[in-house]
Formats: C-alpha cells, sequence, structure tokens
C-alpha cells in the first residue's frame, strides 16, 4: 500500500489501514516515546494514546510532509504532553525528602530500558537520560530525535518545523548543556 492510499484509507476511517499503520510505525513511536519518558510502562501508554490521536486527527493532516514526518511530530508532543502533566500533578503532590539515609543526597535512577542500550551500559543510560531530561525542550527534542532515533538534521527540522540551520545550533547548545549537565551530576554523586 503506497503512502498516499494508506492517508486516503485511513481518512475514510479504514480500520485495516490503521492496523497496518500501527504494524509499521509501532515500535518507531514507542522508541521515540521511549527516550523522551524512559519508562517502558509510560512509553506503552503514550504510544497506544498516539495511535488513538493519530486515528482521530488524521483529518487533519495536510499532506505537507511525508506521514511518518506527522506522526514523529505527534509522538514528540504527546511525549512532551505526559512530562507535562506529570510534572504538574508532582507539584502538587507531596514532596518526597531530597536527603536519603545518613543525610546523603539520593540520585535515583530512573527505571530504563531502552531497545537500543545493551544490560551493560543501563546504568550510564540511565544517567545519560537523566541529563538530557534537564535540557530545554527544542534542545531536548532535537538531540533524541538526532543522537537517540538516529535521524538526519533534515528530518530533524522537518518535525520541529524549523531550519536546518536551526537544528545545527539546537544540537551544539544541547551537546554543550549536555556536558555541562553530566558534569554537574558526576559532582553530585560524589
Amino acid at each position: 500500500m503506497t503512502e498516499q492510499e494508506l492517508i486516503y484509507r485511513l481518512k475514510a476511517g479504514d480500520e485495516i489501514a490503521f492496523k497496518h499503520l500501527v504494524e509499521s510505525r509501532q515500535s518507531l513511536v514507542f522508541n521515540t516515546v521511549l527516550g523522551f519518558l524512559q519508562s517502558t510502562e509510560d512509553a506503552e501508554d503514550v504510544t497506544q494514546d498516539i495511535f488513538v490521536k493519530i486515528f482521530e486527527s488524521i483529518q487533519q493532516f495536510k499532506g505537507e510532509s511525508a506521514l511518518s514526518t506527522w506522526v514523529y511530530r505527534v509522538a514528540v508532543t504527546s511525549a512532551l504532553e505526559f512530562i507535562r502533566r506529570k510534572k504538574r500533578k508532582k507539584r502538587f503532590g507531596f514532596l518526597s525528602p531530597i536527603l536519603g539515609e545518613n543525610n546523603e543526597p539520593t540520585l535515583e535512577l530512573p527505571d530504563f530500558n531502552h531497545p537500543g542500550v545493551t544490560l551493560d551500559n543501563k546504568e550510564k543510560a540511565s544517567i545519560l537520560f537523566k541529563a538530557i531530561k534537564e535540557l530545554p525542550e527544542n534542545q531536548q527534542i532535537a538531540f533524541v530525535l538526532n543522537k537517540v532515533e538516529g535521524l538526519s538534521y533534515q528530518e530533524v527540522a522537518d518535525i520541529m518545523k524549523s531550519s536546518l540551520s536551526a537544528v545545527e545550533s539546537l544540537l551544539h547548545r544541547a551537546k554543550t548543556n549536555l556536558k555541562e549537565n553530566l558534569k554537574n551530576m558526576n559532582n553530585f554523586d560524589q
């Protein structure tokens, strides 16, 4: 099925076309969301929500970009919305103590299991993704899409609806900030 035929059938409400979309794009969406959320359970829930959003809003797809670019946009937006909702809930919830036993600072590593990370690198990846979460949102998006998902600068620019030079600048600033975040985390551990 061509992309144009798929889009046409999706807009017509064809459930077989939707099933095809889910089967062909599920791992792409899940891995992208996992790169932002760093929790398999949350990523699974958000991935399901994303496909529901896609099915419900396919009429709004204008075809100005590739379908996969639009799917990436929906995935990134949904992941960031989930993070924002989670942060709002935390602000109104009870704060957990920052200090652990013996009044030592605690650094909780997220439950992280990205498909591209081997078991022996899991702790390092967990620290890296915690540092990535500290980046400004646009830098985080550009970095995850380029470095984690392996998309080209042009694909990232299309997804973010920005210029190639803006993406290059975001990635440069992200790398600089990431180095600083990791250095600060290393100092915190000592």
